[in-house]
């Protein structure tokens, strides 16, 4: 008694209160924001054996919780749940809090700064504080840029860029400058060697508003250099203002060229001559100051937040049954949530936004690990990264993002920053809403993962040769499930064409069942469908319907040569042989179709299949080409069909087509037409708790239509 007495009073002294409710109940630790969460952490392993029996639960005090270090759990935390207490929620978030009345007007004559805009902008001196505030690399790199971010009020303010809205675009390429890939394929198999001398490229701009960066410290330019699915920044070496030509410091991986057809397009970013609108800012590394155009004016209760700390938030490593409940995460110039080799870690209820790189990163030999019911939103690089299972052993990870509502996740890093990146084998992605960003919403790498009664809507907005869902590159990633999920609006007509499934370069062995698409995918100038593979077979696109989209089936397959040296090639055979074994079970077992794999016969038919569809109001054709060189709207390649599929220039029997709800009647003409098709149950896609802000349908009664 007088051991627990005098824990009591410890935990008193730091903030936290701990005590046991009952013979059932967890024992109760509660933490509030002016104690560490170090604190509970530790007074939670100091529990005797007897005290955890029930488990143990934190009670986070409403309020704000914020880092000077990552919160690190491991083996010694488990069985523990982690909540936001009654009375509202409790955010974890990073960063130093600067005070408004440090912010002072800028002198006048201050060097660099527009005339126009001087009296509004605001600068802060830093010198006195032992942060962050940036590195300046030397060579062609991915953002988010590598200076911290600033917070006034929870919006996000711009570093000063121009254009401040969209794009300007090269006038003339001058020189390519050396490259280390083209981006094909082909060039990806063949081993890499450096070049001895990179060299930077060269371009002309038009107009004449770079000359006023003459006297930049530094100057980074942010553009898709040469494909539209691939943005890069580069420093620039040096501006000629006569010639109105740019010249970069370094190279980039694939050249200033004309990888897709449509305009190179590049912007300015991060420099203090472009500050001049509300809500930019500019990091002076050098003079340890930040200048500011307020968003709004201060009061004294504006909270202004620099994340000048490159840490996550918190990380998970070998935990086990571990929940965190109904807390935010917010503010971190790194990501939010990092899990390693961890057995059951779950989050339920919890919010991430404002996040310079990803919500949560799983990674190691994670399983049955859960993210459920939870929001996420204005993250630089990616979503949740949900990672494992055994590839090897075809051992499924069982790890699930479920009922999670994911938008506006690519802030920073416009291409191939996912909503949900799924790796490993076995792992399920269900009931999410995934919306809002320039280029993709899934990527997949692995085995028998589902992707199931999802909404994806509005991506693929601002890419080109890109899809919402993409995979690739590894025909051992195999057994994969697509169905009972709702694609609308995906993909911009930029020239090369994009879709919404997207099979590229040799993959194979996926299905896309059941699921209903609206007006997504572009044709382009090439093959491009709704449903695209490039080069694979076996995929199988089975009882799908197609709304007005542009032409729902695309394949461009490969030659014998082309898949005789991709077999062959050492990237390829390191895949299919050392990373796995395909020639072997399990996957010989799980996948048949693998037997012999590797010796592909000379007349050998690689074909991917599609039964049962129905196309409604999809074109027969389309125009635009030269006389005799109309393509057809259906299909493209090479697609194994019979009269099962069906084409509707009419309402087919939805539900109500107005307000796209695409369930079908009982009397819907599609199961006269198309006997064998089955029922997709399309009340239930889409999230299973509504929020604001999601485009969640009116829920059906379970069981109505056919």
């Amino acid at each position: 008694m007088k051991t627990h007495y005098t824990l009591i009073q410890s935990l008193v002294c730091i903030g936290l209160f701990s005590c046991a409710y009952g013979a059932t109940s967890p024992h109760v630790i509660t933490v509030n924001p002016d104690s560490s969460l170090e604190s509970a952490r530790d007074a939670a392993r100091a529990l005797s054996t007897s005290d955890r029996a029930n488990g143990v639960e934190i009670r986070l005090a409403p309020g704000i919780y914020r880092r000077s270090g990552t919160l690190k759990l491991g083996e010694k935390d488990a069985d523990v749940t982690w909540r936001s207490a009654s009375g509202g929620r409790a955010v974890i978030c990073d960063g130093t809090e600067l005070k408004p009345e440090l912010f002072k007007p800028v002198a006048e004559g201050t060097p660099r700064i527009r005339s126009d805009v001087r009296t509004k902008i605001l600068v802060v001196d830093l010198s006195s504080r032992n942060i962050w505030l940036g590195d300046d690399p030397k060579r062609e790199f991915r953002a988010p840029l590598p200076i911290p971010e600033l917070f006034v009020d929870g919006q996000r303010m711009t570093a000063a860029r121009w254009p401040n809205e969209g794009w300007a675009t090269i006038d003339k390429i001058i020189d390519e400058g050396t490259k280390n890939n083209d981006g094909s394929v082909g060039d990806s198999l063949r081993p890499k060697t450096a070049n001895s001398q990179p060299r930077g490229g060269t371009f002309r701009y038009s107009g004449d508003r770079p000359s006023s960066w003459a006297n930049a410290r530094r100057l980074w330019l942010h553009g898709f250099w040469c494909f539209d699915w691939y943005d890069a920044v580069i420093p620039v070496a040096s501006m000629d203002t006569v010639s109105n030509t740019v010249t970069f410091a370094a190279q980039h991986t694939y050249g200033i060229r004309m990888g897709n057809p449509s305009p190179r397009r590049w912007r300015a970013v991060h420099l203090l001559e472009e500050l001049d609108v509300p809500g930019e800012y500019y990091v002076d590394a050098e003079a340890k100051k930040l200048y500011l155009y307020p968003p709004t004016t201060f009061g004294p209760a504006s909270r202004i937040v620099l994340t000048d700390s490159r840490r996550c938030l918190l990380e998970v490593e070998k935990g086990t049954d571990i929940t965190f409940h109904g807390i935010d995460f917010t503010e971190t110039q790194s990501d939010a949530v990092v899990l390693k080799d961890c057995t059951r870690v779950s989050f339920e209820n919890c919010r991430f936004y404002n996040i310079c790189r990803k919500a949560v990163y799983m990674g190691g030999a994670c399983k049955e690990c859960r993210i459920v019911s939870c929001d996420v939103h204005d993250t630089g690089t990616g979503g949740i990264s949900l990672h494992g299972g055994d590839r090897r052993t075809l051992t499924p990870g069982n790890n699930l993002v479920e009922d999670c509502f994911i938008k506006d996740y690519s802030i920073h890093c416009l291409t191939y920053a996912s909503a949900i990146q799924i790796s490993g084998c076995g792992n399920a992605v269900r009931h999410n809403e995934l919306t809002g960003a320039p280029h993709m919403a899934v990527g997949v790498n692995g085995n028998d993962h589902v992707f199931e009664y999802n909404v994806v809507s509005n991506v693929c907005m601002a890419s080109d040769d890109a899809s919402a869902f993409y995979k690739g590159r590894n025909p051992s990633c195999r057994g994969n499930m697509i169905r009972y999920n709702f694609w609308s609006e995906i993909g911009s007509p930029r020239g090369h064409g994009n879709a919404a499934v997207y099979f590229d370069d040799g993959d194979g062995g996926d299905y896309v069942i059941g699921n209903v698409f609206y007006r997504c995918g572009e044709p382009g100038f090439g093959s491009f469908g709704t449903v695209f593979s490039h080069g694979g077979y076996s995929n199988l696109v089975e009882n799908c319907i197609f709304v007005e989209c542009k032409r729902p089936l695309g394949s461009s397959p490969w030659s014998q040569n082309r898949w005789s040296e991709f077999l062959q090639s050492p990237l390829e055979q390191g895949r299919l042989l050392k990373e796995v074994d395909i020639s072997q079970p399990p996957y010989t077992t799980k996948y048949p179709e693998l037997i012999g794999y590797l010796e592909p016969q000379k007349d050998e038919l690689r074909w991917n299949a599609a039964f049962n569809n129905a196309f409604v109001n999809c074109p027969a054709e389309l125009p635009g080409r030269k006389p005799g060189e109309v393509v057809p709207g259906i299909l493209s390649g090479r697609w194994f069909t019979n009269a099962t599929d069906v084409v509707f220039s009419h309402d087919p029997g939805f539900r109500d087509l107005r307000n796209k709800d695409f369930g079908l009647r009982e009397d819907a003409e599609i199961y006269r037409e198309i006997p064998a098709f089955k029922r997709i149950p399309f009340e239930k896609i889409g999230l299973l708790t509504k929020r604001n802000g999601t485009r969640t349908r009116t829920r059906q009664k379970e069981g109505e239509g056919k």
